[in-house]
């Protein structure tokens, strides 16, 4: 197993090209800035490679190894020397599709030899924790599932996703990986602290919450932002909802807020928010974020792991870069102390990521997290 990783932020130089075929890829990963999705660059790298599997998504920030970028591709390149791959992409008209197109998709993919999958939606007008039940209700819980939610810097305008060459803003694209000498290590945590009352879910629906204690939830929640809730929903970031397990003595889930609908006083997650849950508020310490990235990286970690001939794909949520801020490096080079200087890495910050939960040892949407999908070859 050979893998090049690189940052490309303006011209695809011949030098950075010679080095990509230099390690005959069959996978490519593309994470790029949203300003970038109608690049001559990145153009020029899916024709370059036209005839590799190549996946990608838009972001709210561009990870390279211990590098990061918000105007950039990041570019991962790998070369699997006993690992079969395929990808598939299906269009969703709406939310509410997500759960069946994902069910097609992973019947698309299913295989007996089927180690994991790695999936790329768009940030937007999707359900989250509906394609993570659709791929769950098909594939079980002996494949790897992980991936993550395009990112539009923090603009929640327009998010793309990219599959051989065709970029779209309603595709979830999604690569499998076959065989029994793949390695898969994946490993999700936040870092977030609660505050505030446990509030229960009075009404809600999918992934839209209309009230907390029969009180409309977008009235309430602005009561706890005081000024910062004119920035809506940008400052919904920094302050997300953690649902809490039945006996409220550990926090789970946590979710993200999207938007607001001011006419029916709901906020817009981006994932469910089931009814008669409690969920609480959380915020954020930049020590125990760092600390959050660094486990992550420990539940990825592969027993006997050759870092020389591994890699890390990193999936954070734009609500830690903008808490972190000049800081969020430091993230990333937790994750690298952990894995090793050899081990390459790319990834991107987005609007949700996908991994299985440590508490209900399912595929789930995490928000606020910092996800990691390590992968490696056996001898």
């Amino acid at each position: 197993m050979k893998a090049y990783s690189t940052f490309i932020e303006r011209a695809l130089d011949a030098g950075t090209l010679e080095k990509i075929r230099a390690i005959s890829p069959n996978f490519i990963c593309l994470f790029f800035s949203p300003d970038k999705a109608d690049s001559p660059v990145l153009r020029e790298l899916c024709a370059a490679f036209k005839d590799v599997p190549v996946i990608g998504c838009s972001t709210a920030g561009e990870i390279s190894d211990t590098k990061l970028s918000d105007s950039a591709i990041s570019l991962m390149a790998v070369n699997f020397e006993k690992t079969t791959l395929r990808i598939a992409g299906e269009v969703i008209e709406s939310a509410e599709a997500c759960y069946e197109k994902s069910r097609v998709l992973a019947q698309r993919l299913q295989a007996d030899d089927l180690a994991g999958v790695f999936i790329l939606a768009p940030g937007l007008n999707v359900n989250g924790s509906a394609i993570t039940r659709g791929f769950s209700s098909v594939l079980g819980s002996k494949v790897s599932i992980s991936g993550g939610l395009a990112g539009d810097k923090t603009s929640f305008s327009q998010t793309y996703t990219l599959m051989n060459g065709a970029i779209s803003e309603n595709t979830i694209v999604v690569v499998g990986f076959y065989g029994e000498h793949i390695r898969i290590g994946t490993g999700s945590k936040g870092g977030w602290a609660p505050f505030g009352p446990a509030r229960r879910i009075t009404k809600a629906d999918g992934n839209l919450l209309y009230q907390l204690d029969d009180k409309p939830a977008l009235d309430l929640y602005k009561q706890y932002l005081g000024e910062k809730a004119e920035q809506l929903p940008y400052s919904g970031l920094l302050y997300p909802f953690s649902i809490l397990e039945d006996d409220q003595s550990e926090t789970g889930l946590i979710r993200t807020i999207l938007d607001v609908n001011h006419e029916s006083k709901s906020l817009i997650l981006a994932g469910d928010m089931p009814e008669g849950k409690m969920v609480r508020l959380m915020h954020a310490d930049v020590d125990q974020l760092i600390v959050g990235a660094e486990n992550a990286a420990e539940e990825a970690h592969l027993d006997g792991m050759d870092a020389e001939t591994s890699v890390a794909l990193l999936v954070s949520c734009v609500g830690r870069k903008l808490v972190m801020a000049d800081d969020v490096v430091e993230e990333v080079e937790a994750v690298q102390h952990v894995f090793g200087p050899g081990t390459r890495m790319a990834g991107f910050y987005s609007y949700g990521e996908i991994c299985i939960s440590d508490l209900t040892k399912e595929a789930e949407l995490h928000n606020q997290t910092m996800t990691i999908t390590l992968l490696s070859e056996a001898p």
